[in-house]
Order: C-alpha cells, then sequence, then structure tokens
C-alpha cells in the first residue's frame, strides 16, 4: 500500500510538526495517521466513525471545544462547503504557528481548494502524489475575515425544512423523494426510512399517512439527522446514527422507504444502493414491502430480483423509476 502522502512529507522533513496532538477533520476509517503520532479524529459519517473506533482511535462526531492542537490535517470532501468550513475550524482550533495539512485527491477537488487557500494564505508547500495534493502552511496570528465566512451555517429551503450546507439536497426536496412520496400507497405497522438524510421523505409520510404506528428514520450522516430531528415533528418518529446497510432493528418492519446514496467521493458507485437493496431484504418481515426511487440509469433490477421474490414498477418518470418488491428472499437476511 502506498504510504499517504503526509507520511511521505513528514517523513522526507518538508512538514515539521509541533509537538503535541493532531487533529484530522473528515478523518477516513481507512486512512493511517501513524506518522502524525497522537490524533483526534472528527467524522460525523457513522461508517468511518465506528471504523475509526474499532482502530482503537480516539474519534468525535464534532471539532471538541476543549482540545489542544499543535497541528491539523483536513481530508478534503466532494461538497466544497464542507470542505472549507472543515478547513476553516481546523484553523480556528489551532495556535499561532500551527500547521494546518489539507489533502485530497483530484476528483474529490483539491485543486479548487488550493487555489480558494492562495487567495487568503501564504502556502509553505504542496506535495504532488497518485492523482491528488498535500498541501500545508502555518497558521498566522490572526486569521482573515474570509476564513469565517467559509463556515456555512444550516439554512431552510421555500417548505420551512433546515437542510445541512453541503450535504445532499441541500437547496430542497429531492425530486425523486418528491415523486416516490406521490406514489407509494397506504403503510401500516413499523416503517424505516434507509439514508433518511434530512427528513423530507419520512416527514412527508407520516404527515399523510396515519396508519404508520411508527417510522424509523436511519442515516449515516450526523448532522444530516440533526437536522431531520428538527424537521420531522411527529411522535411516531425515531431517529438512528448508523451505518444503513449494517442496523439491526429490535425487529422486522412491514415496509421500507429509501432513495439511496449512489456516490463515493465524485464517482457514482451503484454498489451503494445495491447493498441498501439487500439490507432492505434482512430487515423486512416475510410480509413486508420495500418502495425505492433511483435514477433511471442506475442498474438495480437485478438486485431486487435476487433480493425479492416478487415486483413491480410503480412509475417511471422524471429520470427516475420507482419500484415496489415484497417476499424478502431469506438468502438476504
Amino acid at each position: 500500500m502506498t504510504d499517504p502522502r503526509w507520511t511521505l512529507a513528514i517523513e522526507a522533513g518538508d512538514v515539521i510538526l509541533p509537538d503535541g496532538p493532531v487533529l484530522v477533520m473528515r478523518a477516513r476509517g481507512d486512512a493511517d495517521y501513524t506518522a502524525l503520532g497522537d490524533v483526534v479524529c472528527v467524522q460525523g459519517f457513522a461508517p468511518d466513525h465506528d471504523r475509526l473506533a474499532a482502530r482503537g482511535l480516539q474519534v468525535a462526531v464534532d471539532l471538541p471545544e476543549d482540545g489542544q492542537f499543535a497541528a491539523a490535517l483536513v481530508q478534503i470532501v466532494k461538497a466544497r462547503a464542507a470542505t472549507l468550513g472543515a478547513i476553516a475550524e481546523a484553523l480556528i482550533a489551532l495556535p499561532p504557528g500551527g500547521v494546518l495539512m489539507v489533502d485530497g485527491q483530484k476528483d474529490e477537488g483539491i485543486e479548487a481548494t488550493l487555489k480558494q487557500l492562495r487567495t487568503v494564505f501564504e502556502i509553505d508547500g504542496v506535495l504532488s502524489k497518485s492523482h491528488g495534493k498535500l498541501v500545508w502552511l502555518t497558521r498566522p496570528e490572526t486569521l482573515p475575515d474570509a476564513v469565517m465566512d467559509w463556515i456555512a451555517e444550516p439554512t431552510g429551503t421555500e417548505q420551512g425544512y433546515l437542510t445541512v450546507p453541503g450535504g445532499f439536497s441541500a437547496d430542497g426536496p429531492d425530486r425523486g423523494s418528491e415523486i416516490l412520496v406521490a406514489l407509494v400507497p397506504p403503510l401500516k405497522g413499523r416503517v424505516a426510512d434507509l439514508g433518511a438524510g434530512w427528513g423530507y421523505l419520512s416527514g412527508e409520510v407520516l404527515a399523510e399517512q396515519a396508519g404508520i404506528e411508527r417510522l424509523d428514520l436511519i442515516e449515516a450522516d450526523h448532522a444530516m439527522l440533526e437536522a431531520a430531528e428538527v424537521n420531522v415533528d411527529d411522535d411516531r418518529a425515531r431517529f438512528f446514527w448508523a451505518d444503513a446497510t449494517r442496523f439491526q432493528p429490535d425487529e422486522p418492519y412491514d415496509a421500507i422507504l429509501c432513495n439511496p446514496p449512489f456516490h463515493v467521493g465524485r464517482k457514482a458507485d451503484p454498489g451503494l444502493g445495491r447493498a441498501f437493496i439487500a439490507a432492505a431484504a434482512r430487515m423486512l418481515k416475510p410480509s413486508g414491502r420495500f418502495f425505492m426511487v433511483a435514477n433511471r440509469h442506475l442498474p438495480y433490477e437485478d438486485t431486487l430480483k435476487a433480493s425479492f421474490g416478487t415486483g413491480r414498477m410503480l412509475g417511471e418518470l422524471e429520470g427516475y423509476k420507482i419500484y415496489e418488491a415484497a417476499k424478502p428472499r431469506r438468502a438476504g437476511r
């Protein structure tokens, strides 16, 4: 395995870390932080958070308010607003003279991030390797005012929903979810929303359907789930911060709704949707039903057939397909 760029820069003497713990923002579950020494990881995405904790690393959902850090590493994400916000938080957490490192791939947007940093900071160095870059700089005595503008606050949509800057469907409801709400038939009993996001799908279905006894919102992104807790004001809703593909309900569901994610970084990955389908089959009662919306081009039909005994398309419009599947196969359980 190739050493991470920060390891190469530190071992070459290009980056010299001050003594003290290192903050890692947007820490990734499989990344090697050995060269950084004592690290405190910040990660609100449940799968990565769980992997970091399982490795014995100190990990928190949010930046510790009382943390004292000598240096920081920010691993960028595809959403520029989220990346700049993490950089700003890291700079605020560092003392003057602290070292900030920013790392990412070209297809994640590291070039644009470097360009943004150059507008307000003197860059100490750049290491280019493996289709990405590591950028580092020294935290000045006073942070430029522009840095504070990088911290985006949650915003409200025209419909009154709270959304997460840089998150999925931050400007308003996803059209696929709107179509699924319109086409889903009456539901009863215990229902789940896999990958619930900031709660649009669950909130609308609960408002329209009195037959639902309980609806579990299962979401891996902690900030999204916090927004959902604000948006979905219904006593039947319960909220779970977890990887939907690994979640274990206390008892099987009568129905599951899903608008699954299909991106890893900036790349489309239909494997994510397939994992959600298999998870739904595992979580449903034998009589349970699964309702899913997907972009028309995504190849989910074979996985649906493998995971369920019966299925049909409820509709196909505006570039989306709406599926209903039933008789979950025991092989998927």
